[in-house]
């Protein structure tokens, strides 16, 4: 800076912020040889999450209670409480909680021998699930098999008791009212023989 009195304007050492430059470009450079932080692709979740054990439960919330068994859902990576369970999923399938947990957000490329491998995987289980189908299938059908046959002894029975009573009814020749006005009730026997 220059110390004229006619001069206002602010002046600057150009030596010493050149070299004040230089000294933040080599900091710079330091710290860009350090390792990045590699995180693992996204993959899926090994465990189920827990939504259900805290429904429908009534708890007694103090200042003094723990953030974990708070009001809400408690993600323990974060530590953070997310008041209900749709923003909870939200949260762990979260950039955020994915990075906790050390995981970048890309998600590795499939080659085709991963994918014909996934297919042979869930083309097992559709025939496992397809077996299944079939004996709960075959057992129902054998089980309604069984119960037309049951009904159609039933049916059987029913008619060979209707045709026997026919056959008394026309072995006297007279309808029961008819016969006992008339005095003809039969030999004191009170079973009736088929």
């Amino acid at each position: 800076m220059t110390m004229r009195p006619d001069d206002h304007r602010r002046k600057w050492d150009k030596a010493e912020y050149q070299k004040l430059a230089q000294e933040r470009l080599l900091n710079q450079a330091v710290t860009k040889e350090e390792e990045p932080v590699q995180r693992e692709n996204l993959k899926r979740r090994d465990y189920k999450v827990d939504l259900d054990s805290k429904l429908g439960k009534s708890v007694v919330i103090n200042k003094n209670t723990p953030t974990s068994q708070s009001g809400g859902y408690y993600c323990n990576v974060c530590d953070c409480v997310v008041k209900d369970s749709i923003n909870f999923l939200d949260h762990i399938n979260g950039k955020k909680h994915q990075r906790n947990l050390g995981m970048s957000m890309k998600v590795e490329r499939s080659t085709v021998d991963q994918v014909k491998e996934r297919f042979q995987q869930n083309k097992k289980k559709m025939e496992e699930k397809q077996k299944d189908y079939e004996l709960e299938r075959r057992l129902r059908e054998a089980k309604e098999e069984e119960d037309r046959y049951k009904e159609h002894r039933k049916e059987k029975r029913k008619e060979r008791k209707r045709k026997a009573d026919d056959a008394d009814d026309f072995s006297t020749g007279l309808p029961d009212d008819m016969a006992a006005i008339m005095g003809f009730s039969g030999f004191g026997g009170s079973k009736k023989n088929s």
